[in-house]
C-alpha cells in the first residue's frame, strides 16, 4: 500500500510539476489585462491539391509551419475556415500537408502553434510522442495514403512523460496501471542523454525526438523509406518551448 502510494506521489510529481511556473505565469499575464502586442488577423498561405493530395515539397510544408509559429509568437490570429462550407468539402476527402507526432500534453496543440485548420495536419499524439505500433501504421497511412510531405515529430519543454522515464533511470520509480509500460520506449532516450552538457530534462526529450526520427528515417518498411529517398517526404525533429511559444526544427545528419 506504501509502494503504491509512493508511486504515484512519484507520478504527480513527473507528470505535472515543471510546467506549473508556466501556467502561474501565463494566468498571472491574463489577469493583469494587459493587451497582446501586434494581435491582428491574418489569412494563412492556402495549400495547394493536386489530385486530392497536397501539392508541396518537404521543405515547403515546413516553411508553412515556420511561418504558422512565427504569427503565433507575434500574436497574431489566422482567419480559418471552419464553417459548413468547409466541412462539407472535408467531409468527400481529406489532404493534410504534414503528419505530425506530438504529445498530448494539453499545452501543445499543434493546429494552434501553427495557424492551420481543419483538414490540414495529421496528427498522431500520445504522452511522450513515442511511436509505437499504432503510431507508425498512422504515419505510413499519411505518407502512402493521404501523400503528405512532411514528418514532425514534436517535444516539448517539461514534458512529464520524459520525467517520469527519467525517474524510472534515476530511482527506479515504479508507476501504477500501464503508466509504466507507456514511458518504457522513453528509457533509451534518456539514458542516451546522461552526461549530455545543459539541462538533462530538455537533453532527454531531444533525444527522445532524435531516436524517433532516426527510426522513421531508416525503417525497413519501404512505405517510408522509398519516398525519403526520392526526395517526395523529409523526416525531421522539433521542439516547442510551452514558456515562449517557439517551435525550434532541428534536423538531424
Amino acid at each position: 500500500m506504501c509502494e503504491a502510494n509512493l508511486s504515484r506521489r512519484r507520478l504527480v510529481a513527473s507528470l505535472a510539476t515543471g510546467g506549473a511556473g508556466v501556467a502561474l505565469a501565463g494566468a498571472a499575464a491574463a489577469r493583469s489585462g494587459a493587451p497582446q502586442s501586434g494581435a491582428q488577423f491574418y489569412d494563412p498561405t492556402p495549400i495547394p491539391v493536386v489530385d486530392g493530395k497536397a501539392a508541396l515539397g518537404p521543405d515547403a510544408a515546413l516553411n508553412l509551419l515556420r511561418q504558422g509559429n512565427a504569427a503565433f509568437l507575434e500574436g497574431r490570429t489566422p482567419r480559418l475556415a471552419l464553417g459548413a462550407d468547409r466541412r462539407l468539402e472535408l467531409a468527400q476527402g481529406q489532404a493534410p500537408f504534414v503528419a505530425y507526432v506530438s504529445c498530448s500534453d494539453s499545452r501543445v496543440p499543434p493546429e494552434l502553434l501553427f495557424g492551420r485548420g481543419l483538414g490540414e495536419l495529421f496528427i498522431i499524439r500520445n504522452a511522450g510522442n513515442t511511436v509505437d505500433t499504432v503510431a507508425m501504421g498512422s504515419i505510413e497511412f499519411a505518407v502512402a495514403v493521404l501523400g503528405v510531405p512532411l514528418v514532425v515529430v514534436m517535444g516539448h519543454e517539461a514534458c512529464g512523460a520524459v520525467k517520469a522515464a527519467m525517474d524510472v533511470v534515476e530511482s527506479n520509480a515504479r508507476f501504477p496501471g500501464a503508466i509504466g509500460d507507456m514511458i518504457e520506449p522513453i528509457i533509451p532516450a534518456v539514458l542516451e542523454a546522461r552526461g549530455a552538457a545543459g539541462d538533462k530534462t530538455e537533453a532527454a526529450i531531444k533525444a527522445n525526438v532524435s531516436r524517433t526520427v532516426r527510426r522513421l528515417r531508416t525503417a525497413s518498411d519501404p512505405i517510408m523509406l522509398e519516398p525519403q529517398r526520392a526526395g517526395r517526404v523529409k523526416v525531421v525533429g522539433a521542439y516547442y518551448s510551452l514558456s515562449s511559444g517557439n517551435v525550434e526544427f532541428f534536423d538531424l545528419p
